[in-house]
């Protein structure tokens, strides 16, 4: 317990154990043994963490990589940046022009369709060409877990995105051991499910799963083992191929507003360079997009950040790897923090190839609340137990910790990540905090005993710390930017 006694001197004081607090075996033997940690508390204005672990060690960031891609994008594209999807003619051929949108849907697109429509009748005597050449290069990237990559928080990024990328279904288990699935009529794809429907005990016996192999050209298989249930499970999938599902996805749009087509919809440049804008479709700004990314940990907005940043950082085609790279040089030109060394292959966190340290992230933290004036990054991140993310998230459920951090959580395999800022009574930020924990490997609870994992005890005491050292004398506003 000698880590709660320093603490309690440090409360009680400002004795310069307060500078550096001891994290010892009694205070993380509430984690497996085997288990990689890195922490940090700094109360800001301070200058120097009071409590430190690791923070020259790299980890995988998981998530907690959205907040850098978050402060390169704001300090880059600014607030009033959006992404626009242009509709284009040159009296014969109609182009739509792509700029990575990962917000764009089905129905923008019609509403774009039905303004040539009004503007030129329902006729279109060429083709339809879909430009992709905003963004280049690989739509996954380097170090995505293969075994996730048909579900959407794997979706592929690509300046054509339609829908999230992702396509709402269902399976049942049916009475003769077989199961079925179901997908809404709209969507353009093909599923088949020889997945059988099983016992619970059956299930065990067989140490068998619901297994997905998802196909180049948008087909879906599922195999393996369901166990009996009563209602559907529902299921998404990820668009494998965007360019093929847009193509296809136009095609039913233009049957909706009785509109013909004598040529094709093709991917590709249009030669012609008599093009006229006939309609546009613009995102929400920066700050929405942003927020909907901190709160919801989309990945599909992360990435398409991070390529655009590529695009625009070094005027050509946006990719992981220039946008990687952009993201580094925006936050070294603009902050004058070097995470150079970090190795960062995309926007989301989602790639296993990621790593930080901790000490980077706590000067991008430290930047954030120094800056929040003019950034209002801090407000976008969800809020302990009450919003995003966070809303069920276990050791948030205490009443004491209940909206009292604002913070991004991360989570890979033997990954559980916490980074962001604790908050006063006012709603006032008082300390950044970092929780890094990976090779993290618990062993098997009982489910019929359920009690809380040690990754939930850990992180429910670990808040609390931070919490707790609200009480020491400190001008949280000494040094932050006016």
């Amino acid at each position: 317990m000698r880590f709660f006694f320093c603490l309690t001197l440090w409360l009680l004081s400002t004795f310069p154990c307060s500078a550096h607090l001891a994290v010892n075996q009694d205070f993380l033997s509430l984690l497996p043994e085997g288990t990689r940690s890195g922490l940090v508390i700094q109360k800001l204005g301070d200058t120097q963490p009071i409590l430190q672990q690791q923070t020259g060690a790299y980890f995988p960031p998981a998530s907690t990589l959205k907040i850098v891609t978050a402060l390169a994008s704001q300090l880059e594209l600014g607030h009033e940046f959006y992404f626009e999807t242009q509709l284009r003619s040159n009296h014969q051929d109609l182009a739509l022009i792509f700029s990575g949108d990962p917000t764009l849907t089905s129905r923008h697109l019609k509403t774009l369709l039905l303004g040539y429509k009004q503007r030129h009748g329902q006729h279109i005597r060429g083709d339809i060409w879909l430009d992709a050449r905003h963004f280049t290069g690989y739509q996954r990237a380097v170090g995505w877990p293969w075994d996730s990559l048909g579900v959407c928080y794997s979706a592929p990024i690509s300046a054509i995105n339609l829908d999230g990328n992702c396509i709402q279904a269902s399976i049942y288990t049916q009475d003769d051991g077989t199961t079925r699935v179901y997908v809404p009529p709209h969507y353009p794809v093909y599923v088949r499910s020889d997945a059988r429907s099983v016992t619970q005990t059956q299930q065990q016996a067989q140490h068998c799963d619901l297994e997905l192999i998802a196909s180049r050209d948008n087909h879906y298989h599922l195999s393996g083992c369901l166990t009996q249930r009563n209602q559907p499970l529902p299921l998404q999938f990820a668009v494998q191929d965007t360019e093929l599902y847009t193509q296809r996805v136009i095609y039913q749009l233009l049957n909706q507003l009785g509109m013909t087509l004598d040529g094709e919809v093709k991917l590709g440049v249009p030669k012609s360079q008599n093009w006229s804008l006939v309609a546009s479709h613009r995102s929400e700004f920066l700050p929405q997009l942003l927020t909907k990314m901190l709160q919801d940990s989309d990945n599909l907005i992360a990435d398409a950040l991070l390529k655009t940043l590529g695009q625009t950082f070094f005027q050509q085609p946006g990719s992981f790897n220039n946008g990687s790279e952009a993201l580094k040089q925006i936050i070294f030109t603009r902050t004058g923090i070097d995470i150079n060394d970090a190795q960062i292959v995309d926007g989301s966190g989602l790639s296993r190839n990621n790593r930080v340290r901790l000490e980077s992230m706590r000067q991008i933290l430290n930047y954030l609340w120094q800056h929040d004036n003019e950034l209002h990054l801090i407000d976008a991140l969800p809020s302990a137990g009450e919003n995003g993310t966070l809303l069920y998230r276990r050791s948030m459920q205490d009443g004491k910790i209940r909206g009292r951090l604002k913070a991004k959580s991360g989570s890979l395999y033997s990954t559980h990540n916490m980074v962001g800022f604790s908050l006063d009574n006012k709603g006032q930020p008082q300390a950044l905090f970092i929780q890094w924990i990976t090779d993290y490997f618990p062993a098997k609870s009982d489910p019929k005993k359920p009690v809380d994992t040690p990754i939930t005890q850990f992180e429910r005491q670990f808040y609390q710390v931070i919490l707790s050292t609200h009480h020491s004398p400190n001008i949280a506003n000494k040094t932050k930017a006016q």
